[in-house]
């Protein structure tokens, strides 16, 4: 009988290897193909990294796929798959509001994977500036939590910097307790960022009304910090956790399992061809006179646009309360019907970007 079961399960690991040696002939024949395409696009000067051509590949296997993979599948495998292939095609450097560990360190790998040279700085501001100045191609920023709502940072940013919106990226965010220590009772001190606490405090009261909660510049700080100390832990993501060795006890402790924040990255002078599901950024300025703002939103019914968000922010450089508008809405700025609203609003408003809609 044992041995029976020996000699299947042998045959069955047998199919899995000649398989696994069948795909990675096809995975360097791809990649041969790819470095083809990077050899063309460098001697023309063209961009590697195309989401609108990413996510057509995508949707095509999803749609083409027989077996047991789901569509989060398809996208886990290939997404790591395209950011090993634009590092064959040509390296490229990508900023991101570090330290290491962040959420937004997390964002970058999901798009970029883990073969990218990565930098990672201190602020927003300054990952605008690498953009700007074309240190890095790419940056990655958060835009908006929905539950705390938009990063204004990075809204003023947008409007203030000469960047370009080359695709969003929506993250689940998850937080993991972990420790050295295996007995929470043992857990003394807990590090995080004030924000990770207030969105994990009902977890935190049910299992660690005992310990000191201590807040932290970030959560990779929080990590670094609970590695050094047995009876220490760290409200953290699971990459922080990963690149400190800190083992996790609890995963996934957020008190809304809903908890999403929405990414961007940023670029100089891109511009995505059109995907059939896309999404546009502007920032409008219009002069400050009754129904000038009711006017505008109605030129998106007439033409039917659906907006996604419009928020008002203060102009920063005059002394009474006058409003710009940082605006989304569905559809690609060659669109005819975007192009009729664009021309009309020549000279007050101004296009980040049009993108593959992911959210």
């Amino acid at each position: 009988m044992q041995n029976s079961l020996e000699t299947a399960l042998q045959n069955l690991r047998n199919k899995i290897d000649n398989i696994d040696t069948q795909l990675l002939t096809l995975l360097n024949e791809r990649m041969d193909v790819v470095k083809q395409i990077g050899e063309l696009k460098k001697s023309n000067n063209a961009l590697i990294y195309r989401p609108e051509r990413e996510r057509a590949i995508l949707n095509r296997l999803a749609l083409q796929s027989q077996g047991l993979l789901n569509n989060a599948a398809i996208d886990a495998i290939f997404l790591e798959i395209f950011a090993v292939a634009r590092t064959i095609e040509m390296p490229e450097k990508v900023a991101f509001l570090g330290p290491e560990g962040s959420f937004s360190h997390q964002a970058a790998e999901s798009r970029f994977g883990a073969m990218s040279e990565y930098m990672p700085l201190s602020t927003i501001k300054a990952v605008f500036e690498s953009v700007d100045t074309q240190r890095v191609r790419f940056g990655v920023v958060p835009i908006e939590n929905n539950q705390e709502g938009t990063v204004i940072e990075t809204v003023d940013l947008l409007n203030s910097s000469d960047v370009k919106i080359v695709a969003e990226i929506p993250m689940s965010i998850h937080f993991s307790l972990a420790s050295h220590t295996e007995h929470t009772k043992e857990i003394k001190k807990i590090y995080s960022r004030e924000i990770a606490f207030r969105q994990c405090r009902k977890f935190l009261n049910d299992y660690f009304s005992h310990a000191e909660l201590i807040h932290v510049e970030s959560t990779s700080k929080a990590a670094e910090l609970a590695a050094s100390e047995p009876t220490h832990a760290a409200l953290c993501s699971h990459i922080a956790a990963k690149i400190y060795d800190l083992p996790i006890l609890f995963e996934n402790i957020e008190d809304n399992a809903h908890n999403t924040t929405r990414f961007l990255i940023i670029s100089k002078d891109f511009k995505n061809a059109k995907s059939g599901n896309d999404k546009t950024t502007v920032i409008v300025d219009l002069p400050d006179k009754a129904g000038s703002l009711a006017v505008f939103l109605q030129e998106f019914d007439r033409f039917g646009i659906n907006l996604n968000k419009i928020e008002s922010h203060p102009r920063k450089n005059e002394a009474k309360f006058n409003y710009w508008f940082y605006v989304d809405f569905e559809g690609h700025i060659e669109d005819s019907q975007v192009q009729r609203i664009l021309q009309k609003y020549e000279g007050q408003i101004r296009c980040l970007g049009s993108y593959v809609k992911l959210c």
